[in-house]
């Protein structure tokens, strides 16, 4: 009795072992939403181990777009794991890119990316900015009052206020601070406040898709972050302007290399930006005819598989051209916007000329059996034929919500 009493004991310990392995995977790889598109299935099918049910009208292929369902996720029927929603959507038609152009970005306000001390015509030094609780990152919206947007503004304000305590109107991750300063006059008779700020920046990077039919862009797939500080630059205005490659310092394990270009020295701007986000950039292109090219839908994230599939990059002049590359990991439930998928470089090509994924490709457009699934955002350092892709359809949702944000504006 004592034998089966152990075994009995064994058994049902590792049926709670599997049963709890089975709900946190399933947890995990299961995201809290999905969408699906308009006359195909729903991804959500009962099976053996997990089963779904909605306590409202399901999804099916028969659902029209703006349909929407709550699933309960259980193992066997019988333990819940958690709610997952299933929203129908239109597919969309895109033009992949892969077309290298240039950014110019001049952000709202200014950030401050260093703060440095002042030698003071009294012999002493200070900080003012940093003992009045400034840091690296704030973003200075107003100056007593005084909008700023460019570093020229904000050094001409200090030297105008002869030492009289300033008020800082300060944006610090998403928090509006009221900070109080009082710059001191250095030992060359001007009055400083100890802080050095940006007010824009510019580079090359990759175009991921154009709307056909709107104009509107998405590229990048990570954001323009300040080189010093890290944070996500906060676009005031910008454009983008035509770009050509003309050579690439290749990538090698420990270094990742990188696109060599230039700005076009053509007059004028390709568009304008709207958005710099967690997801890349956006815009709207100022000749939409001009862009040639054949539409593709977008994948939504369950429709994407582990295997072959092709990027558009361009490493010599303006025009992409397509690359194999391998999807080896897929996070369906990975809150991260920008970091989906892993993928591996397999094009004999592509690693003779760059040695896999460099900076400058990001953006760069990922196809999978017609269908554009994704960009390139990042590069692995330590093994630079490997690096981070996002998901095709995390970027169609910014540049939409993007999209109405205008709309809104406009009228």
């Amino acid at each position: 009795m004592k034998r089966i009493a152990k075994q009995a004991a064994a058994f049902l310990s590792a049926c709670c072992v599997f049963v709890l392995g089975a709900g946190i995977y399933t947890d995990r790889e299961v995201p809290d939403a999905y969408y699906v598109i308009e006359g195909q299935e729903n991804p959500l099918e009962s099976g053996f181990l997990i089963q779904t049910s909605s306590s409202r009208e399901k999804v099916s292929p028969a659902s029209v777009s703006g349909a929407s369902a709550t699933y309960r996720v259980s193992l066997f029927g019988l333990i819940p794991v958690k709610d997952v929603t299933v929203n129908v959507i239109e597919e969309k038609m895109v033009l992949p890119g892969g077309m290298p152009f240039g950014i110019k970005m001049f952000t709202e306000g200014v950030v401050v990316v260093g703060l440095s001390e002042i030698d003071g015509a009294d012999g002493k030094t200070k900080n003012p900015a940093a003992s009045a609780g400034m840091a690296v990152g704030d973003v200075i919206l107003q100056i007593d009052g005084t909008p700023v947007n460019a570093n020229e503004q904000v050094a001409e304000l200090v030297k105008k206020s002869k030492g009289k305590k300033m008020t800082f109107r300060v944006r610090r991750k998403n928090v509006s601070l009221s900070i109080e300063v009082t710059p001191v006059k250095g030992t060359d008779g001007g009055y400083k406040a100890g802080i050095w700020v940006r007010d824009s920046s510019a580079g090359i990077g990759t175009i991921t898709f154009i709307d056909p039919l709107k104009g509107t862009f998405g590229g990048l797939g990570h954001p323009v972050c300040d080189a010093d500080t890290g944070q996500i630059l906060p676009l005031s205005s910008g454009q983008i302007v035509a770009a050509e490659i003309f050579g690439v310092n290749k990538s090698t394990p420990g270094t990742a290399g990188e696109l060599r270009g230039s700005f076009s020295p053509l007059p004028g701007s390709m568009g304008t930006l709207f958005h710099n986000g967690e997801t890349g950039v956006y815009g709207r292109l100022t000749d939409p005819g001009s862009i040639s090219g054949t539409a593709v839908p977008v994948a939504v994230k369950q429709q994407i598989r582990e295997g072959e599939a092709t990027v558009l990059a361009t490493l010599n002049g303006t025009i992409p051209k397509e690359y194999t590359i391998r999807i080896e990991t897929i996070n369906l439930a990975d809150p991260g916007q920008s970091k989906n998928m892993i993928i591996r470089v397999t094009d004999p090509a592509l690693l003779e000329q760059a040695g896999g994924i460099v900076q400058g490709m990001s953006g760069s457009p990922i196809l999978q059996n017609g269908r554009l699934v994704g960009a390139v955002t990042h590069v692995f350092v330590d093994d630079p034929t490997k690096g981070y892709a996002i998901f095709a359809e995390n970027m169609l949702e910014t540049a939409q919500s993007v999209a109405k944000e205008q709309l809104k504006e406009a009228s």
